[in-house]
């Protein structure tokens, strides 16, 4: 018996597929040891650990092109601060539009449609090109920063794990988020506020396991960056103060004039982004390159500080190094630069300008504040670190991550006060004045539909109560008897009766029934007696509305209790109760909308 000689494709492939054998093969054997939950939390550690890894080489590399291209120092009116930034746009042009499609903008939004459209697809060439062309940009001077660039880098290794190990279609989809919050946290070099920005913007809910996968994978990932480059943090935080609550009017100022120029920063966003993409195709080779003329042409006029990401700006304006006016001066050109340089499709982030924004605007504003006010105390410290929460709040639309990214930034709890304070100011602000925040703004102008998870949020949630029936006028008793309880229903015109039973709990029976009992000569039984064993499920009056749906479909009537005491009835719900609510509230959206 004769054998054929193996072709060229069956023999390459064992070789090709090894690699992916021998992680089924692991993670069978892993599967076989632990739970998937327990499993999912293991590999989010070693998610943290791969996005660190790649973060400290992702910052390396941005430091090093910043060292190549515009020396140590850049020299003031030197030709390397408009050509550099202009001829590394043409080169992150081509790559964006010839290699890399799929990189263009800060990865937020990536990230999140990954994990609602593409069950947590993002392809591992995404890690890749944003580490190229990001470093590239941000580090030849493009006015942007690394954090939403390492956030998308995170959620892409995450995501090509998950695919690897061949986990389950719901944990893959989580897989995205979880990367993201490595990242993110490693860029800031701050796990808290990764994790609450995830949780608060991509996901949008809680739950045990979800939030225990995140926070071990942004500690992780801290940890390994905390290894490799130090714990210290971003900034050298000069003495911070607070000393007299009235000085709360001073830092709500702030949050006002912080709140505006976040709209302006939005909406300059918006004009100009959707304009840029509908020129022709050609132009997009152009924008990135006129972007960094622009931004260079700032630098060689006199503000190169509005250069990448600013860390360094906003640490000497921490430590009064700048006059108010420049300050000021420095907030405007960044939000000038940080606009051109993000809508022409540069891959890069958007953090890292805005905490150099409110960093610039909080100490103008609190220097003018101490002109005219002499007897305020907080120090040009203290307003420049709470106008970065500032802005943050305002801009990205994220209130808890705002207040938390200060204290993490600053290590110091005793501005919480000012913070949440200017922080809110600048959130109502910005909402009252721009209805869409900006990440949602980004997601419909390219189209998508995503859930918003701000408008979530605010949403009005229908609870039981809202169509809870009144405590019906007749509630039967288990332990009276049947002939006494027929009579009582004699003259009543429902159809079903609630029964309190003994010592607790409740449960129903229809008029049909209870005369039947009497008919057949049941009349001297209690009704204990009669009645099953099991019990009504019931509700209590805050529960969301849509915990009713599950119980009115095979119940005629549902309790709802007071939460103090099962045995006090505090109302009743039917079917017919809850689609009311519902269709009731449904015309009122219509007409609103109308």
């Amino acid at each position: 018996m004769s054998t054929s000689a193996p072709t060229a494709s069956s023999a390459t492939t064992p070789a090709l597929s090894a690699p992916r054998r021998a992680s089924q093969r692991l993670f069978s054997t892993i599967e076989g040891v632990f739970h998937e939950e327990v499993f999912f939390l293991i590999l989010s550690v070693f998610i943290g650990i791969f996005s660190g890894l790649a973060v400290v080489c992702f910052r390396l590399a941005i430091d090093w092109t910043h060292l190549a291209l515009l020396g140590p120092l850049p020299e003031n009116h030197s030709w390397r601060l408009f050509a550099v930034p202009a001829l590394a746009g043409l080169v992150v042009a081509v790559l964006v539009l010839h290699v890399f499609p799929g990189i263009r903008g800060s990865g937020v939004n990536q990230t999140k449609s990954a994990l609602y459209i593409f069950n947590g697809f993002i392809p591992f060439r995404t890690a890749v090109g944003k580490f190229i062309c990001a470093g590239l940009a941000i580090g030849s001077g493009q006015s942007l920063g690394p954090e939403d660039p390492s956030l998308q880098i995170g959620a892409s290794i995450a995501s090509a794990l998950g695919r690897q190990l061949q986990i389950s279609r719901e944990k893959i989809r989580l897989m995205a988020p979880v990367g993201a919050a490595a990242g993110l946290a490693a860029a800031f070099n701050a796990p808290i506020s990764a994790v609450l920005f995830v949780i608060e913007e991509v996901i949008g809910r809680w739950s045990a396991g979800i939030l225990g996968s995140v926070v071990l994978a942004a500690v992780s990932s801290v940890v390994v960056v905390r290894s490799f480059l130090g714990s210290e943090p971003l900034f050298r935080i000069p003495v911070t103060t607070f000393k007299r609550p009235s000085e709360l009017i001073a830092y709500a100022v702030l949050g006002l004039v912080g709140g505006l120029a976040s709209v302006l920063f939005a909406k300059s966003i918006g004009y100009l982004r959707p304009r840029l993409k509908a020129l022709p195709r050609w132009t997009q080779y152009f924008q990135p390159a006129l972007a960094g003329l622009l931004v260079g042409l700032i630098a060689f006029l006199g503000a190169p500080q509005v250069m990448g990401a600013g860390y360094g700006a906003m640490d000497d304006a921490m430590h009064g190094q700048y006059a108010w006016k420049f300050l000021a001066i420095l907030a405007l050109l960044k939000i000038i630069a940080t606009s051109v340089s993000f809508v022409s499709g540069t891959p890069g982030g958007m953090f890292a300008p805005t905490l150099f924004i409110g960093a610039m605007l909080g100490g103008a504003v609190g220097d003018i504040e101490r002109i005219l006010f002499p007897h305020l105390t907080g120090s040009t410290g203290t307003y420049v670190l709470v106008g970065m929460g500032v802005l943050f709040a305002g801009f990205l639309r994220v209130p808890m991550t705002s207040v938390f990214m200060v204290l993490e930034v600053s290590g110091n709890y005793e501005i919480i006060v000012p913070v949440i304070v200017a922080n809110a100011c600048s959130y109502l602000v910005s909402r009252s004045l721009l209805s869409v925040p900006i990440f949602d703004m980004l997601t419909r102008q390219d189209g998508l539909i995503l859930p918003s998870l701000e408008e979530d949020r605010e949403e009005a949630i229908l609870r039981v109560e809202d169509a809870m029936l009144p405590v019906p006028k007749i509630v039967l008793s288990a332990q009276d008897y049947v002939d006494a309880n027929a009579s009582r229903i004699q003259d009543a015109p429902e159809s079903a009766f609630l029964v309190r039973m003994h010592p607790s709990g409740w449960n129903t029976i229809t008029r049909d029934q209870l005369q039947r009992l009497y008919r057949e000569g049941k009349g001297e039984l209690t009704l204990a007696s009669v009645l099953p064993s099991q019990t009504l499920p019931s509700l209590f009056p805050d529960l969301p509305l849509d915990s009713a749906l599950r119980y009115v479909n095979d119940y005629s009537i549902v309790p709802v209790v007071n939460r103090a005491d099962s045995r006090t009835l505090e109302g009743v719900i039917t079917g017919e109760s809850v689609f009311t609510k519902y269709g009731s509230r449904r015309a009122i959206e219509v007409t609103g909308s109308n």
